[in-house]
């Protein structure tokens, strides 16, 4: 069976993302309290509501499966099993941790998916009314504006990373700090965003230890369907081995990824 046909409309998708980002994430911004998972990531009631509220209504636009990161192990694999021929995969609070500390750099994203991959991509950061989107084969956008709004930069050196250090392993890192081959870093908390400041191309790299597909699914489309390239630290092949979890090597375009590969080395894979 073809996907032609199948899939949701984009224009319904984004209308429903951002009216939660806007209603019932924004208004709780630094007004809500926290606790710690297992894993000692920050979770809020907002986090279990924002997603509540997208099953509701995503599964409106499509009623297929739905797998998100405020669910247990197990209910996420019987989602993912259930869901090969269609699949909602929402963060519904990427960067919970900036969204309790006034920092505004989190974001809503959802993922429409189809036998393992994104087909339909929004991340929607409502703090500063950035909505990213894509649609396999056909482009993305910001705020309805082609996607990359500005030019890679034009070697390694010059290039802006996006970076999170703590989930690299140390000879990686310890590379990485001392000799440097690009010109600055950032890591600003979202993987979600990381992924769109790539495509858009306010960052040129992006590299990442480790992600989950809620953190992933979105982002890598919208980069995908901005030219960029993407893969992990292990394969060129971004969407070898298990998709619950990803290493992440990616660049604005690729040329910059080869480059940035190239420079990771061989101590990526240790």
């Amino acid at each position: 069976m073809d996907s032609a046909g199948l899939i949701p409309s984009l224009t319904d998708l984004v209308a429903v993302v951002k009216r939660i980002g806007d209603e019932v994430v924004l208004p709780h911004f630094t007004r809500v309290g926290y606790t710690r998972k297992a894993d000692g990531s920050v979770l809020t009631e907002v986090d279990l509501q924002a997603q509540e509220a997208l099953r509701e209504a995503l599964t409106n636009i499509a009623d297929c499966p739905l797998l998100g990161e405020e669910m247990t192990a197990e209910e996420q694999m019987r989602q993912w099993e259930a869901g090969r021929d269609g699949l909602w995969c929402v963060d519904p609070v990427d960067g919970t941790s900036n969204f309790v500390s006034g920092i505004p750099y989190f974001a809503v994203s959802v993922a429409w998916m189809w036998r393992g991959k994104p087909l339909l991509g929004v991340i929607y950061a409502p703090a500063v009314k950035e909505m990213f989107s894509a649609q396999a084969g056909q482009g993305a956008w910001l705020n309805g504006k082609k996607l990359p709004l500005s030019a890679p930069a034009s070697t390694l050196t010059e290039a802006i990373a996006g970076i999170d250090f703590k989930r690299l392993s140390l000879p990686l890192a310890a590379k990485l700090v001392g000799a440097p081959p690009y010109h600055s870093q950032r890591n600003l908390g979202s993987c979600a965003l990381d992924w769109c400041y790539v495509a858009s191309g306010q960052f040129d790299l992006y590299l990442h230890g480790g992600q989950y597909l809620w953190d992933y699914a979105a982002g890598c489309l919208i980069l995908q369907e901005a030219g960029g390239t993407m893969s992990t630290l292990f394969s060129p092949d971004f969407w070898e081995g298990d998709v619950r979890r990803k290493s992440v090597v990616a660049a604005s375009n690729d040329f910059l990824w080869k480059e940035w590969r190239a420079a990771i080395g061989e101590v990526g894979s240790q």
